[in-house]
């Protein structure tokens, strides 16, 4: 730990923050708060009125908000918040109708395109109206495949605003990734687009939506967005198939209707990420998504109307979900469809800059990416409307804290969180009144008893354990889906501990009161009986300029467990004794001897899911002869093949 902070906000920006208006509010309603720490207590020991005065303060639309706040309060699962509510999520989006821009879309490919309020609404009125004709009613699933585009979001927005049930998968899944998403859940509709652009490549997926539908009896329509030139053409030979413009004609733009469902009626359905099985079917519900990722973004970020909000992230990963939920505080969305590298590592800090980007939303992988090319983005691009930069995926490693302070800009909020898909948030993320310590994400998240819990479900204070928390909040899953008992819901995160949800994550509290995400506990090292997160030994190891990637597992092996590292080296770059020598110098000296690996393999690629995490639980399947269940989890499958009977693990 350091003494000195990288970055500590300024008085004049403390005075201005949503989180120092919100606190005025508490304190103008009757319980005084002054500090976040303050804030925070208040919303785990009144978690009731927090909820209550937050949505006063934001002003979620509602026909009816009724005088209970939650039924069932200590039950974890089994709590319900704004039990007699009436609401709608694509009503509290769209919250404007004007001539000012709610959409920037940029594709790799160099398009460019606009879409202010008034489109945006205009256009969800058609698809609504479209959507009722095909007799689309509430509950009903909606399957998506498709890039971060406008259409994309104009077609969530049409299926919430009728209480639909909007689930997506990013375009470069393979077949068999949709049906095992989409078979589970059977949509009435499926929406594609016609191909998308990767890396200077334009992919045509005719073929493959033509072999999903043959397994997907539950589709009565197929909508088509154009988006490579090939809608019409891909169309004509899709039965059930018409293109967006079809499926719009007929429909002119009007008032929506927008259905008044409860506060917890469904609204995504969300897939982990499958790589140990088929993925799970998580139900979220539109009033939990809506206040918890409303509380995110407006008062951990500080999200507001004249901001230009970015995340990078495709529509397979939740932060997609999250990024939408923008609107409703009136901020214009850049979307980016592509690679983040292509041309060149300069592609997204061009977009910031010619679309005045002000909150750049990345995951840790893109930033130590980004810092191995030796590239300073400070020393090229004019950064000055940036003023947050967020950062998710998996834990950010010290040393790309210091790149972002001294390679892309020193005054500004790096914020680094972490949730999940199961949530549909954060348990702990960035707090704009505190300083930024490097390595640490800032605080646990308002509304959430996040603690560290040993084996024997104690709290510790201090030391690494188990991420959990222990009150009830409002983006809790409604369950999964087919899991009518809720047995696979309560095993998912309540087995560990009774009545509090065990997250999977290895973590650790900090002395500034933040806390240090090591990992996924259930991919947590055991060498000798000592817990290591994977995450400890990435953290030295990318210090090292010419090792790109790299992935840890256990090994059984002599009646325990040795630590495997693979290393994804740079081009040209060989794995000698030398390099092996300072790989295991640096861990010894940056971490401790235990996390010191047995064997060190240099690979020429790494497994990583479709949203861009390595698999480091599929590679240990590999390593000791077990069959990876669900294959097409991955982004890059082939890249097992690498891992398969190494000579260098057999002694």
């Amino acid at each position: 730990m350091t003494d000195t902070p990288l970055w500590t906000p300024s008085e004049s920006r403390k005075g201005a923050a949503n989180i120092t208006r919100f606190m005025s509010f508490v304190s103008d309603h009757g319980s005084t708060v002054s500090t976040f720490e303050e804030l925070h207590r208040f919303s785990l020991e009144n978690n009731e009125r927090f909820w209550e005065l937050y949505w006063d303060f934001a002003g979620i639309k509602a026909s009816a908000r009724g005088d209970r706040i939650t039924q069932n309060p200590e039950a974890m699962p089994g709590a319900r918040y704004f039990p007699d509510a009436r609401l709608n999520f694509a009503e509290n989006l769209l919250v404007k109708a004007d001539d000012t821009v709610a959409l920037v879309f940029r594709g790799e490919d160099k398009v460019r395109r606009e879409w202010t309020w008034a489109e945006l609404t205009g256009t969800v009125s058609r698809v609504q109206q479209g959507l009722k004709a095909l007799g689309v009613a509430s509950a009903d699933r909606i399957g998506a495949v498709v890039p971060n585009m406008p259409e994309t979001i104009m077609a969530c927005l049409g299926v919430a605003s009728l209480g639909g049930v909007w689930s997506s998968c990013s375009p470069d899944f393979g077949i068999q990734g949709i049906l095992d998403r989409f078979g589970q859940i059977e949509p009435k509709v499926l929406i594609a687009c016609d191909g998308y652009h990767y890396a200077g490549k334009t992919f045509n997926i005719a073929d493959k939506i033509e072999a999903v539908l043959a397994s997907l009896p539950s589709v009565e329509k197929v909508v088509l967005i154009d988006y490579i030139g090939e809608a019409e053409a891909t169309a004509g030979r899709i039965d059930k198939a018409v293109t967006l413009d079809q499926f719009m004609t007929g429909f002119e733009p009007g008032p929506i209707d927008y259905a008044q469902l409860p506060f917890d009626h469904p609204l995504y359905i969300l897939f982990s990420s499958g790589t140990t099985g088929v993925p799970k079917c998580i139900m979220h519900s539109a009033g939990g998504v809506l206040l918890k990722v409303m509380t995110e973004q407006q008062l951990h970020v500080g999200l507001r109307p004249d901001d230009r909000l970015f995340y990078f992230t495709t529509c397979g990963w939740m932060m997609w979900n999250w990024l939408i939920t923008g609107l409703s505080s009136g901020a214009t969305l850049l979307l980016y469809d592509g690679s983040p590298f292509y041309p060149d590592e300069r592609a997204m800090f061009d977009l910031a800059v010619e679309e005045g980007m002000t909150i750049f939303g990345t995951s840790a992988k893109y930033i130590d990416a980004l810092k191995k090319t030796g590239w300073r983005p400070c020393e090229t691009h004019d950064l000055s409307k940036i003023h947050t930069m967020m950062s998710t995926g998996s834990p950010l490693a010290p040393e790309s804290f210091d790149f972002v302070y001294d390679g892309i800009k020193s005054d500004i909020h790096l914020a680094s969180v972490s949730g999940g898909t199961d949530i549909a948030g954060c348990f702990v993320a960035s707090n704009p009144l505190g300083p930024v310590w490097r390595g640490e994400i800032q605080a646990p998240c308002l509304g959430m008893a996040v603690d560290v819990f040993d084996d024997e479900g104690k709290p510790m204070p201090a030391g690494k354990g188990e991420l959990v928390c222990t009150q009830p909040f409002p983006s809790m899953p409604i369950g999964f889906w087919n899991d009518p008992g809720g047995e696979k819901y309560h095993n998912a995160y309540f087995d560990r501990f009774d009545n509090i949800w065990c997250h999977g994550d290895f973590a650790e509290w900090t002395g500034n009161g933040g806390m240090i995400i090591h990992g996924r506990s259930d991919a947590t090292l055991n060498p000798g009986g000592v817990r290591i997160g994977t995450a400890e030994i990435y953290a030295q190891v990318e210090k090292i300029s010419v090792v790109l990637e790299a992935l840890a597992i256990g090994q059984q092996w002599d009646n325990d467990t040795r630590i495997v590292l693979f290393v994804r080296l740079a081009d040209g770059v060989t794995l000698d004794d030398e390099l092996e020598k300072t790989i295991r110098v640096q861990i010894r000296t940056g971490a401790s001897p235990r996390h010191v690996p047995a064997r060190i393999v240099a690979v020429t690629d790494i497994p990583r899911t479709k949203s861009g995490k390595i698999t480091e639980l599929a590679v240990r399947d590999i390593v000791h002869g077990r069959e990876v269940k669900n294959v097409e989890a991955l982004a890059n499958p082939e890249a097992l093949n690498l891992f398969r009977d190494l000579e260098k693990l057999q002694s």
